[in-house]
């Protein structure tokens, strides 16, 4: 086995864009399989000539430095093409939830004032109608033909394309995607982050998981995610090694996919590993080649069936945000401490200082070991920025460090463990959702005088959505009522499981609700009522 840095030392030195990265392992394993997607397979030389070729259609679609496109599909390899083309272009990908109804698509659109979209068939009739009434119309494209589909698709133009794309921009600070996260303002926030820093996150991957140039990476997770994105995509280009498309993630089929493609290492969330341990063993595949998993939190359970049952030799767990992609693991060769977020991650050259995290009060100071404060850290993997938002930018930093909103504690072993969120945002199933954004579709009901929306925990790990509603004086509605609203307006991971009807909310003082004594109520969860039972 080859050590991280001998891994990344395989490849001629690059000037920290994804072209030049690219250009580096086409030069040294150009038929090597970079891409593969439902059987089809696609070389590096392959993928750096469809690469130059989307370049040169876009350019020719008049995208430019400095421009943003929106993409919204399930995983494919157009996808990949765009991200790396629009960065040859010096213009920034910005990834759309492919499961987004119109109004979350408009705002996400509209808010990174894209110049354009590229779809798969199936979104196109959300992205125009969502595109409808927007002050400049974006251009619009499908990334794959389809019967009844009256436009262009890409991969149409890119086949036929047969000039010369730009040259590349060498700027490794131009700002190549937007990650749209929750916010605790209750609408999402575009995470600037630019090549360098993609770059930089797929080689802290390499030493994370100790990825070979033989490695294949299975991609369940949505390439509108930070995971997918700076991990297992930036992971696999770093080392040369290759990536496994699925479209999404299948419980059913995964360990067929698995024995299928020959995958060697997935990155998982805490609700797909649940599910699978609770489906039924004769879904599983023997004899398959999966030796590492990537994700949060296991536990000795989750360690057991994976790798007794499941036969996977390694589980390496981790944190990370949309902000400062990451930050924390275990260490791939140990000590692992189960449930622990790990020490601070490491580049595979030494002389790189990949990440930096403290345990600070509300005052700024520093913490000893053993206390509970916020973690704070710093990277270089950090974001640029929240698009179009400087105050809660400024707002996100102190004197250098990122606020993570997270309370947390290291150990004497200089292991982090979480304790607590400090902010409104709960976690389900790998994704950031607002609580302030809940409360505000839920209170627009009709009927509804007033609605707070918490985290509860799941038994699959991670969190599932309670909202407490209060209905206006003479009005009347069942909890089904308020999660068919919330099905209209909001994407499906969004949609509460628990509602209950409660006569008032507490507030704070200043008369905001006091979600810190709806979590406290142990009633609450005996009052609502259970609209998903879980599903395996």
């Amino acid at each position: 086995m080859l050590t991280p840095l001998e891994t990344l030392r395989l490849y001629p030195p690059h000037a920290g864009t994804l072209a030049s990265v690219l250009q580096g392992r086409v030069a040294v394993a150009g038929t090597r399989e970079c891409i593969v997607f439902q059987g089809r397979s696609h070389s590096y030389a392959e993928v750096l000539a469809q690469v130059r070729c989307t370049a040169g259609v876009l350019a020719r679609q008049g995208v430019a430095a400095g421009d943003r496109v929106g993409v919204m599909s399930p995983n494919h390899p157009s996808s990949v093409f765009l991200l790396c083309a629009l960065a040859w272009l010096g213009a920034t990908m910005v990834p759309v939830n492919p499961d987004y109804g119109v109004a979350e698509v408009r705002y996400v659109l509209g808010h990174a004032q894209v110049s354009g979209v590229v779809c798969s068939p199936a979104a196109l009739a959300t992205v125009r109608a969502a595109c409808e009434g927007m002050e400049v119309a974006p251009w619009l494209l499908v990334n794959e033909a389809a019967d009844g589909v009256d436009l262009p698709a890409l991969s149409s133009l890119v086949d036929a394309w047969r000039g010369e794309p730009p040259p590349p921009q060498t700027d490794a600070d131009a700002t190549c995607v937007f990650i749209y996260t929750s916010g605790t303002t209750g609408f999402p926030k575009g995470v600037m982050h630019s090549q360098r820093s993609l770059v930089t996150a797929g080689e802290g991957f390499v030493a994370r998981m100790f990825l070979q140039p033989e490695d294949r990476l299975l991609c369940v997770l949505p390439l509108f995610h930070v995971n997918a994105i700076f991990y297992s995509l930036g992971g696999a280009l770093a080392a040369g090694a290759t990536l496994i498309l699925e479209p999404k993630f299948s419980a059913s089929r995964f360990w067929q996919v698995v024995f299928d493609t020959r995958a060697t290492e997935v990155n998982t969330i805490a609700a797909a590993s649940a599910i699978l341990m609770r489906r039924p063993r004769s879904e599983f595949v023997p004899g398959h080649q999966l030796q590492k998993i990537y994700g949060a939190p296991f536990d000795a359970e989750t360690y057991r069936v994976y790798q007794q049952e499941f036969g996977v030799a390694t589980l390496i767990e981790g944190y990370g945000m949309s902000e400062i992609p990451g930050a924390l693991n275990n260490p791939f060769n140990g000590p692992h401490k189960i449930g622990s977020m790990g020490q601070p991650s490491q580049h595979p050259d030494p002389a790189v200082s990949l990440a930096e995290l403290r345990i600070a009060n509300d005052a700024g100071a520093f913490l000893p070991a053993g206390e509970i404060g916020e973690l704070v850290v710093r990277t270089p993997m950090v974001m640029q920025g929240y698009f179009r938002d400087a105050a809660q930018t400024k707002a996100a930093f102190r004197d250098g460090w990122f606020l993570t909103g997270d309370l947390a504690y290291v150990d004497e072993d200089h292991y982090f463990w979480f304790v607590a969120r400090k902010k409104d945002i709960i976690r389900k199933r790998g994704e950031n959702i607002s609580g302030a954004e809940l409360d505000r579709v839920v209170g627009n009901h009709p009927a509804v005088l007033e609605a707070a929306a918490i985290p509860v925990p799941s038994e699959l790990g991670e969190d599932d959505i309670l909202v407490a509603v209060v209905l206006r004086p003479g009005q009347t509605a069942v909890p089904e009522d308020i999660a068919a609203w919330c099905r209209t307006h909001l994407a499906a991971i969004k949609v509460p499981r628990y509602v209950a009807l409660v006569d008032a909310l507490p507030h704070t003082p200043t008369h905001r609700v006091a979600k810190f004594k709806l979590r406290e109520d142990a009633t609450l969860m005996q009052r609502a009522v259970d609209l998903e039972p879980p599903r395996y």
